[in-house]
């Protein structure tokens, strides 16, 4: 990789550690800067994965010193996620993923109109929900989740969120927190299944990632300061920009100026 990439390839990285950590879909950004450095499609899939476990590996340790983070019912929901991710994994490694990219655009758009529309349920979440032990709705939720994170990792932090908050009963910045441990907990198995299958660029991955853990340190240092209601705002933002990209319309945009 020549020199004057790092910068470029840093600075993606802190942009997506800073996104994930706020709500998801800072694969969005790697994924073609990793792309555009000649790694086929496959592998940078792949080799995203690398940088995803050391972003996930600060924002989880910033939050837990923070206390705000649910290490126990994290873990317990963790594990339907897990088991669908490797499935969703055993998927990516020889699948096209431009269908799935279609399918999230379209589910991102509802997600969308319900953060705009049930505000308190995200700022305040569910007491009597976090109450109740995880049934059985809850752990296929996060299973079918966990596909999804392993087939691409895009987006599968803003359908973390979703679960967490609509289904769990988590207010924002804790499903933010949970969600973190989530992924941290799946995306090493989902590693394993693409270095089996030698679509992994280590050097690569590294160096996106010192970007990832930068921007993930900053952004779960901003969020428990700033709280759920400016955290919602990113993911207004962050869903009508990933919806946009994953549906193609910003080409169409493009094509008609």
């Amino acid at each position: 990789m020549d020199w004057y990439l790092y910068p470029l390839v840093i600075a993606g990285g802190f942009m997506a550690g800073f996104i994930n950590t706020f709500a998801g879909s800072g694969s969005l950004i790697t994924l073609p800067i990793l792309i555009f450095l000649g790694l086929p499609a496959n592998v940078a899939n792949g080799t995203n994965r690398v940088a995803i476990i050391m972003q996930n590996v600060t924002a989880v340790g910033s939050f837990s010193q923070q206390k705000v983070l649910d290490y126990r019912r994290g873990l317990i929901l963790a594990i339907p996620t897990v088991l669908g991710a490797l499935v969703g994994a055993q998927i990516a490694v020889s699948l096209d993923a431009e269908t799935m990219k279609r399918v999230i655009g379209a589910l991102m758009l509802v997600m969308l109109v319900i953060v705009l529309f049930r505000p308190r349920q995200w700022l305040e979440g569910h007491p009597g929900r976090l109450a109740a032990r995880p049934g059985w709705t809850q752990m296929l939720i996060f299973f079918a989740i966990g596909i999804h994170g392993g087939f691409i990792q895009a987006g599968v932090g803003i359908f973390l969120l979703a679960g967490l908050v609509l289904s769990a009963g988590y207010e924002l910045v804790r499903a933010n927190a949970v969600k973190l441990l989530i992924v941290l907990c799946f995306t090493p198995l989902a590693l394993i299944i693409f270095l089996a299958h030698d679509q992994v660029q280590w050097y690569a991955g590294l160096i996106l990632g010192i970007g990832n853990m930068a921007g993930a340190w900053v952004a779960s240092r901003m969020a428990v300061r700033r709280g759920a209601v400016f955290a919602r705002y990113v993911l207004i933002v962050v869903l009508v920009t990933a919806s946009t990209v994953l549906l193609g319309l910003s080409d169409l945009v493009r094509q008609m100026l």
